[in-house]
């Protein structure tokens, strides 16, 4: 058990372009900081596990299936398996969310 500190980890970015955290990644759960700049968009995309997200800074939107929810910080949604899921920041600042995948993929 150690103390992970957001700050102290690289930032990468994904294959969308969208700089992101990996926090952690083990068999049950993968943890990620996604890191949204104004006007940024993680496109329509299905995983076959759970997704949690958690609004830490900012504001935007999120798709799950054909609804689009506005979430602003200390917001959580949830988007079952197989669920079309969009990350928009678009709300005119930075969206900074935690992205939690249970199983880990």
């Amino acid at each position: 058990m150690s103390v992970i500190k957001l700050e102290n980890i690289e930032t990468e970015k994904n294959k969308r372009g969208i700089k992101t955290k990996n926090i952690i990644k083990n068999d049950n759960v993968e943890v990620k900081n996604l890191i949204l700049e104004q006007g940024d968009v993680i496109p329509a995309h299905q995983v076959s596990v759970d997704v949690l997200f958690h609004v830490i800074e900012g504001q935007g939107s999120i798709m799950i299936g054909e609804v689009v929810y506005g979430l602003k910080a200390k917001d959580f949604i949830s988007c079952p398996p197989n669920t079309p899921m969009k990350v928009m920041a678009d709300k005119g600042e930075k969206f900074r969310v935690l992205n939690i995948k249970t199983p880990s993929l």
